[in-house]
């Protein structure tokens, strides 16, 4: 039986890279039905698709499996622009039928509350202004997920647990802390200069359910380390939830981590 949600938000998915978790976040979608779902940036790694990155089958499965929502369901498709699908920019806004559309950004209603729904790089004077810089960043990312894969395989061989080392290495550094916090109060503070009592976002990589001065902060996280995602019920309920493999054989694959009540 699939879970049954009202809204369905993911983001960062980085179709066309090495380090995109494609077909595990097709088989979450696969679980679950939901009458709107939410594409919050960096689903096409355009970026990388122009440099080294490869499109496979897997990542037009998911595209397909998104369809296959639309038409069976009637699912609500919003696709909102990130950083590394910035190529979206040339058919902004783009309303395809009366279920799916491309835009910047999006004001979301749950309950009682307003959300401000963005993909988050807005706040990034780096990949505003500085693409290349970005762009140098991308690139020892994606060094780091590759020698990340190498010692998870050999903690497989050891029969030790899976590691993260972006994640250590982001934990550990003062300066990404301090970014990462920075970021948070920043896209807080838009909501709120929208009118809203809450901002949904991605871009960091860094799933998280808080209030922040009192505005709820939700992050997506992503489908290349943290396989997560934000879902809500019929009452306003926002929860947290990640994507555990072993589990889809039980027909159970999701997680609760943290909720937030309407």
């Amino acid at each position: 039986m699939k879970n049954r949600y009202r809204t369905v938000v993911i983001s960062d998915l980085h179709l066309g890279t090495g380090g995109s978790k494609a077909r595990e976040v097709t088989e979450f979608l696969k679980s679950c039905r939901c009458d709107r779902l939410i594409l919050n940036g960096d689903i096409i790694d355009g970026w990388q698709l122009k440099k080294y990155g490869s499109w496979k089958k897997k990542h037009t499965g998911f595209f397909r499996v998104v369809l296959k929502m639309m038409d069976r369901y009637d699912t609500k498709v919003i696709y909102l622009r990130g950083n590394h699908d910035d190529f979206l920019d040339n058919v902004l806004p783009l309303v395809i039928g009366k279920n799916f559309q491309i835009r910047r950004d999006y004001i979301l209603k749950s309950g009682e509350r307003k959300f401000y729904v963005t993909h988050g790089d807005v706040f990034d004077s780096v990949t505003l202004h500085m693409k290349w810089l970005a762009y140098l960043g991308d690139l020892g990312y994606t060094f780091l997920l590759w020698l990340n894969k190498q010692y998870n395989r050999y903690r497989t061989w050891r029969g030790l647990p899976y590691f993260s080392l972006s994640q250590k290495i982001k934990n550990s550094v003062k300066q990404a802390v301090n970014y990462i916090t920075d970021f948070e109060e920043k896209l807080s503070e838009m909501a709120r200069a929208k009118g809203c009592d809450g901002i949904i976002c991605g871009h960091i990589h860094q799933p998280a359910i808080r209030d922040i001065n009192g505005v709820l902060y939700l992050n997506s996280g992503d489908w290349v380390e943290s396989l997560s995602a934000l879902v809500e019920d019929d009452e306003g309920n926002w929860e947290l939830i990640y994507f555990r493999e072993k589990e889809v054989e039980q027909e159970a694959p999701l997680t609760v981590s943290l909720a937030i009540t309407g």
